[in-house]
């Protein structure tokens, strides 16, 4: 089956469901591509801050994305030794310290919009396996399967929105440089006590950052920060002791963790490293999002950074200008603001101990 589109978007996470959206409403014509059977089947950030917020309000989708539940984070508490030490509020201005917006909420607002554009068009359970080119080495399109069924989508544009192990990417030989940053992060989800506040809550375990972020609907989220490449090991070893440094951290959860991780399968581990790349696009193939600039979750910039990489591009496109697009050009500015926001993430996390000087 062959299609033909002015521009393929491979992977359906925040910044390509927007990329999609945006042009689509500029009648251009769009084919989405996601591997997985299902929106929002894989694991993203789902904080937004000032910017990302910004960009949903810019774009009237906020407000719809709130009727299906969001959380606003009304602190940010240190604790040490089960107690709270010191905490922090928003500004008045902001009115939050973040904003939990389940994936599954925002795609659905964000596609379900897409698909009141006619020019826009949705491939979920896809795979990429080949870039096309064209006789003069320019990116055409794509190969895909879907469903065991080979299909070959035309384009003027491909946009690798598809993550930090871009098949795009790879595809399209486009460099990066990974910087590994000395932990790799468990997550975990329990439900909330009952009464708690919305908050981001943080603790420290030897030299090492635990997180829990309030989430929609009773939940927390766990983030734990471990050595990196040390989770094998450390599953060789007894589950309780481990536990019990959490319910150590924060002792109004004890029945809760008790409850609800019981063994090392109750969490996920991410392998946590940053890259960058020199070159965003070129030939008829662009990046967005963690394809381009793998974000660590510190500070929770990641779906931030792919929506503003989003709205950003989609302004520069239309139908006179895919064909005529410096790549290069378009990223410059981008490049920038990623260079400041991953040096910010560095700084975060060699500074996060000193919060804790004063306690230990």
């Amino acid at each position: 089956m062959t299609m033909k589109v002015d521009v393929c978007i491979v992977g359906a996470g925040p910044g390509g469901a927007l990329l999609a959206y945006l042009l689509a409403k500029k009648n251009v014509s769009v084919m989405l591509i996601e591997r997985t059977n299902q929106i929002g089947k894989t694991f993203r950030g789902e904080h937004l801050n000032e910017e990302g917020e910004s960009i949903l309000k810019k774009h009237y989708l906020f407000d719809r994305v709130e009727k299906l539940g969001l959380l606003r984070m009304e602190q940010l508490e240190y604790w040490h030794n089960g107690e709270l030490f010191k905490t922090i509020y928003p500004d008045p201005n902001v009115g939050h310290l973040g904003i939990h917006v389940p994936q599954a909420h925002l795609l659905q607002v964000i596609i379900e919009a897409a698909k009141e554009c006619p020019s826009f068009q949705f491939m979920l359970n896809t795979k990429v396996d080949e870039l096309v080119q064209d006789e003069n080495g320019l990116y055409c399109g794509v190969k895909a399967v879907q469903d065991g069924r080979k299909v070959l989508i035309e384009s003027e544009l491909v946009i690798g929105a598809d993550g930090r192990y871009s098949t795009v990417r790879k595809k399209a030989n486009l460099d990066y440089t990974i910087r590994n940053h000395g932990y790799d992060l468990l997550w975990a989800r329990i439900p909330a006590p009952e009464n708690w506040t919305p908050s981001i809550k943080m603790a420290l375990i030897g030299e090492m950052q635990l997180s829990l972020f309030t989430q929609v609907k009773g939940f927390i989220q766990i983030g734990w920060s471990i050595e990196e490449d040390s989770y094998a090991q450390l599953r060789k070893q007894p589950f309780t002791p481990f536990i019990d440094q959490l319910i150590h951290a924060f002792p109004e959860l004890e029945q809760t963790v008790r409850e609800n991780i019981t063994s090392w399968k109750d969490f996920v581990l991410l392998d946590v490293f940053s890259s960058t790349s020199k070159n965003w696009g070129e030939k008829g193939v662009a990046l967005i999002g963690d394809a381009v600039h793998t974000m660590t979750p510190t500070g929770a910039y990641g779906v931030n950074s792919a929506l503003k990489d989003a709205d950003t591009l989609a302004s520069l496109i239309d139908h006179n200008t895919i064909t005529q697009l410096d790549l290069a050009s378009c990223a410059s500015e981008r490049k920038q603001e990623i260079a400041r926001i991953q040096a910010l993430q560095i700084e975060k996390e060699q500074a996060f101990v000193s919060h804790f000087t004063v306690m230990v």
